[in-house]
């Protein structure tokens, strides 16, 4: 089951017309739509969810093309990785990350206490989502969840969050007008669905309803909360950029710190490896880009969005600033992300090939890119990890 706040960037990308926040525009019935809305009712109930709150809920709602559409414009896969992560980490970004940090450090100090979660991570996660606050969610988010559950995308799970968000409003912690989101159901500050409210969302003082749209201690401890649930490290970096020595076997990709620096290779910025723990040496864009080690808090990035490039892009941002240098190798001008549906086929050759494949998801994790080392090999290619379109071409997959 996903639990990541899935795709909470679009919010930044895709501004619905002034006057749309919560009602839903007139449309003509949709037969498809209604029957739609009819099947969702048993399971709504049998989640104990009552027939006035499901109408309300459901009420003038209507599919809203806009949202079906944003599905194939995720912002983490529509531009190269270095393109997206500069976009993100922009000076401007930087700079008001360093203006919060001073304005709220008494909560940061608090936050940090508790939560072992420290606040340049908590920062960058913040500004990405919504310039620190300065995006506000617009969408109604039932017609959000319902629009993407009517059309199956990543079934079942935007059906699930469609019920969860009528228990919100059915348990009294979020009202109807209140329940505004992304254009794909998530919601607050930092970007929680539904189901991530109910599991992480927290007030700073553990007393009333947090509020994650306008309260910035709730907002910050929520956040921590999350990262804390999924076992964030603070005595580790979320990675770091690395320089590999001439003659460097790419297979390698696993090993302890103390083994990577045997092997010849250095952080970029000079500073010496972690005393202790392992990292997998990553390469997002392909060898001929930045090359980087990721340790476990990396993965706990991607439980937030499950995305190496945001994870990238959250990990550089928490490092620019707290005063970290930009990224020092160049990134390529010429690494077009591959679509979602290639991807899926990607997933599907390597499993028809006898590699496991746990899900056809369109993630390329890194056992995945592991198995792709084995294929670059096989062709006599540079075995970095990183699926190419020449490489496609070779287990004949078309690249659309």
């Amino acid at each position: 089951m996903l639990r990541t706040a899935i795709l909470a960037l679009a919010l930044l990308t895709i501004a619905p017309a002034a006057g749309a926040q919560t009602r839903t525009a007139p449309a003509k019935p949709d037969a498809n739509f209604q029957r739609f809305v009819l099947d969702l009712w048993p399971d709504a109930k049998a989640k104990g969810i009552t027939r006035a709150n499901f109408d309300l809920a459901m009420r003038g709602v209507t599919p809203d093309e806009r949202v079906i559409k944003a599905t194939k414009r995720q912002p983490e896969y529509g531009k190269p990785v270095g393109a997206y992560v500069n976009d993100i980490v922009s000076a401007n970004r930087v700079a008001e990350g360093k203006r919060k940090a001073t304005q709220w450090e008494k909560t940061f100090d608090a936050v940090e206490k508790k939560y072992g979660v420290e606040r340049w991570v908590l920062l960058s996660i913040w500004g990405m989502e919504s310039s620190f606050g300065a995006a506000k969610d617009r969408w109604d988010v039932f017609r959000s969840l319902a629009s993407l559950a009517y059309v199956k995308y990543r079934h079942p799970y935007f059906r699930n969050e469609l019920f969860v968000a009528m228990k919100l409003m059915q348990d009294g912690s979020i009202p109807r007008p209140k329940m505004v989101s992304s254009w794909a159901g998530a919601m607050g500050q930092t970007q929680f669905m539904p189901s991530n409210v109910v599991d992480y969302a927290v007030t700073s003082d553990g007393k009333g309803i947090p509020d994650l749209w306008n309260d910035v201690p709730d907002i910050l401890a929520s956040t921590a909360n999350y990262l804390a649930k999924w076992k964030w490290n603070r005595d580790m970096p979320w990675g770091f950029e690395v320089f590999v020595p001439k003659g460097f076997d790419y297979r390698k990709s696993r090993a302890t710190f103390a083994q990577w620096t045997t092997l010849g290779v250095k952080r970029a910025d000079g500073k010496p490896f972690p005393a202790e723990g392992n990292g997998i040496l990553f390469f997002p864009s392909g060898a001929e880009g930045p090359g980087f080690i990721v340790t476990k808090n990396f993965d706990v990035l991607k439980e937030y969005n499950n995305s190496d490039a945001y994870a990238i892009a959250v990990g550089h941002l928490a490092d620019r600033i707290h005063g970290g240098e930009p990224i020092k190798a160049a990134w390529p001008k010429n690494d077009p992300q591959l679509p979602r549906d290639t991807r899926v086929a990607l997933q599907k050759k390597l499993a028809s090939l006898g590699y496991k494949v746990n899900e056809f998801d369109a993630h390329i994790d890194f056992d995945l890119r592991d198995n792709i080392r084995d294929e670059q090999v096989k062709f006599g290619m540079v075995p970095d990890g990183h699926p190419t379109a020449e490489l496609l071409a070779k287990l004949g997959i078309p690249v659309r």
